[in-house]
């Protein structure tokens, strides 16, 4: 099954209209331009962390990454490898390595179930010591991207100055990532309506395949396919894959079995 992610149509409402907006509008209109572009969720995310730091006052450094209800993270785009690092704190309070979950994420990063802008104003106050101040980052601007009851998609620019980002950073960072999320949407249909058009051809010659071996009509061939993929406990789809190359290799005859 897809996932679903879910923002609140209301969520930008609030924000505070722009005393002079014509260099944002252009700025944004480009970005979401950008954004539209891309090809896949994928490439969506690494668009918007570049853009992120071409758009926000201050930014040097941006990421994304996805929280799991418990703390799991993992992430999925950044700028450079400091911010992956910076991502990804290990338990204990080291930088973390590798992009594959398990870490604990920034603790401030909880936050975001209920709101939808963090703060860090100085990595260093209280001492310091944390993932952040360790590898030279003062300041970060979270920013909730896309949530729903499981998990959390959260965009987070970074600066090496403290107190980098103000209200307007966090401003212009909301309205960006409401392009981000509507171009992340767009991205996901269209990959998924792609795979569906290649699954349903290749299903298609999987049944052809079936009738031509067993003689029977493209309902009876589909009903074989299915039988089988329950049988074996395979998806429908990866077995008509190893139908369909079966056929394709020399001598093959695929699946036979009613």
């Amino acid at each position: 099954m897809p996932k679903r992610f879910v923002v609140a149509a209301s969520e930008f409402t609030d924000l505070p209209r722009f005393p002079v907006g014509f260099e944002l509008a252009d700025a944004l209109t480009a970005a979401a331009r950008d954004l539209h572009g891309t090809n896949t969720p994928g490439d969506t995310l690494n668009t918007a962390v570049h853009l992120a730091v071409r758009l926000l006052p201050d930014a040097e450094h941006a990421g994304i990454a996805e929280i799991q209800r418990g703390g799991r993270l993992r992430t999925l785009a950044w700028t450079d490898e400091t911010v992956r690092f910076a991502a990804e704190p290990r338990q204990g309070g080291q930088s973390g390595q590798g992009v594959q979950g398990g870490h604990t994420p920034h603790p401030d990063w909880e936050r975001l179930w209920t709101t939808p802008v963090v703060h860090t104003d100085d990595s260093e106050a209280d001492g310091g010591g944390n993932a952040l101040s360790g590898i030279g980052l003062r300041s970060a601007l979270s920013l909730r991207l896309r949530a729903d009851r499981r998990r959390l998609t959260v965009l987070t620019a970074y600066a090496r100055k403290p107190q980098a980002f103000d209200e307007d950073a966090a401003r212009i960072g909301r309205l960006f990532t409401a392009h981000v999320s509507l171009a992340l949407d767009s991205a996901t249909v269209r990959e998924q309506l792609t795979e569906a058009m290649r699954t349903r051809d290749l299903i298609g010659q999987a049944t052809g395949i079936l009738m031509e071996r067993l003689d029977i009509d493209a309902a009876g061939a589909f009903e074989s396919l299915v039988k089988a993929s329950q049988r074996e406990n395979v998806k429908l789809r990866d077995l008509a894959r190893r139908i369909v190359d079966a056929h394709s290799a020399p001598g093959g005859r695929g699946v036979t079995e009613r």
